[in-house]
């Protein structure tokens, strides 16, 4: 019950800070490590990203040092190969590797989905830290439902178990409703007259 209580307190200051700041549309990009960029807007409830919406988006603070975070590579490995329809996980890297390090590690560890340097993106750290409270604890865990709100926050690792029924849950969620698109005039064909 006590970790539920910090859950729900967790979530709520995320959405209290949006509000308090004034700002939750806030608009920033981010470079994973290899050269590909990502729009991430802040809104009332989590973020939107661009590129992954209808999507369940785990994003992970993570340290190379770190021993429970070099346990959940291989889970999220797992789960990214299964659910890559579904499911993308953003992994950022806080105990300070360099992009060229990074970059390594990652290719070392067989890391299928994106991964951050913090290092670089030290603007993006900050504004998940403010808005989900993160004191540094890692690895540090938030899912984001189709929508890109954010529904669950952990600090500590999760079981695979625990991983998959939350991307279950989430994808399960209504996923974003499409615009609709302007109806297209139907194509006029000539009518042929007899002569």
């Amino acid at each position: 019950m006590k970790k539920f209580t910090s859950l729900l307190f967790m979530m709520m200051t995320l959405v209290g800070m949006a509000y308090a700041n004034g700002t939750p549309s806030q608009s920033l990009d981010i470079t994973d490590i290899n050269g590909k960029t990502y729009e991430i807007t802040g809104t009332d409830g989590g973020l939107k990203i661009a590129g992954l919406e209808g999507k369940v988006v785990f994003i992970e603070f993570f340290g190379h040092k770190c021993p429970p975070c070099l346990a959940s590579i291989p889970h999220l490995k797992h789960l990214q190969a299964k659910y890559k329809d579904k499911l993308a996980i953003i992994a950022i890297e806080v105990q300070g590797y360099s992009p060229a390090q990074l970059k390594a590690f990652a290719k070392e560890k067989g890391m299928n989905y994106t991964v951050v340097s913090g290092e670089i993106e030290r603007f993006f750290v900050n504004y998940i830290a403010q808005r989900a409270q993160w004191r540094g604890s890692i690895p540090f865990l938030l899912a984001l439902d189709p929508k890109g709100n954010v529904k669950f926050i952990q600090a500590g690792m999760l079981p695979e178990k625990s991983l998959e029924s939350l991307v279950a849950q989430l994808s399960a969620m209504p996923k974003p409703v499409a615009k609709p698109q302007p109806a297209s005039a139907p194509a006029v064909v000539p009518s042929q007259t007899a002569k």
